[in-house]
């Protein structure tokens, strides 16, 4: 199996249709409407090759409120293994290149919305912040929202302290 990182605009047409089907295949009443990310594109993709494409993972940069404090974050979304190779390893050795990648960048926080225990037992930690975003069903701009933290889960990548009782504004739509 190979793992590849490759960035959103280097990301072919091929590649892409092949990311599309699998994630549809992963998630087919998500609302992807067609396409290989859900709200908005991402930077980093994450993909195993073994045969096709058997795994995908899509990472975002940017920068977050977490109360009044500016937060450089990346944010791991669309996680998926082809249903047929669950149980192979493949999400975790995806996380691995993904953590690799998220350390090496001058992030604060490694961010995403899950409860696998993969993600705690690589190091993740559920929090229970309230939370604010921008709706972006559908691919269109739709109204801000303000919540409970479902599933959020924080990887601290620096020294830069979390404060659990903070809003996270995560300062656009969910990743």
């Amino acid at each position: 199996m190979k793992i590849e990182r490759i960035e959103e605009m280097r990301l072919d047409r091929a590649k892409e249709a092949e990311a599309e089907s699998l994630i549809q295949l992963c998630f087919p009443r998500a609302g992807f409407g067609g396409r290989s990310f859900h709200g908005q594109r991402h930077h980093v993709r994450i993909l195993a090759w073994d045969d096709g494409l058997v795994g995908h993972m899509a990472m975002t940069y940017r920068a977050i409120r977490v109360g009044d404090r500016l937060v450089d974050m990346v944010g791991l979304a669309e996680v998926c293994t082809h249903p047929d190779r669950r149980g192979e390893g493949i999400a975790g050795k995806m996380l691995e290149a993904a953590i690799a990648e998220a350390k090496a960048s001058p992030a604060s926080v490694f961010l995403l919305f899950g409860n696998a225990g993969l993600y705690a037992a690589n190091g993740f930690v559920a929090k229970q912040n309230p939370l604010r975003w921008l709706d972006r069903t559908g691919a269109r701009t739709n109204e801000v929202k303000e919540g409970p933290s479902d599933g959020l889960m924080v990887m601290a990548l620096d020294d830069t302290p979390w404060d659990d009782d903070a809003l996270v504004d995560v300062a656009g739509s969910m990743f």
